[in-house]
């Protein structure tokens, strides 16, 4: 048996070799995410328009395996860009993935850039 979350690895950026066109920047609310779909895999973007910078990580949420993060609240936690679960609030920060206020396994984060007011999300593969 698979397990979901075992299909979601972080990509960093010097690993991308397909930069996937999610959607128009239009489509993502300010300060707030939404969820994009890539092959098999539920992505969540996020404007962080306080920040003037975009996130994406894996949708689905490591302790209840939900697609819910995109719909997670976005905010700071002593300086780190993070994500709250909007199930159990449980925090990941946006940059690296990492659970920030428990023993939970890290999330996986993917790069984004901004082209020609669309946004793409990283993957290696």
């Amino acid at each position: 048996m698979t397990i979901i979350s075992d299909k979601y690895k972080t990509v960093k950026l010097e690993e991308v070799t397909i930069w996937f066109k999610a959607a128009p920047v239009t489509a993502f609310p300010k300060d707030g995410g939404a969820c994009v779909k890539y092959k098999d895999l539920q992505i969540a973007v996020f404007n962080f328009e306080r920040l003037n910078t975009w996130y994406a990580c894996q949708n689905l949420s490591p302790e209840k395996q939900e697609m819910v993060l995109s719909r997670g609240m976005i905010g700071d936690h002593k300086g780190i860009p993070m994500v709250a679960c909007p199930l159990h609030k449980k925090t990941f920060s946006l940059e690296n993935g990492e659970n920030l206020n428990s023993d939970l396994d890290p999330i996986a984060v993917y790069p984004i850039k901004i082209e020609d007011d669309f946004v793409y999300v990283g993957f290696s593969e």
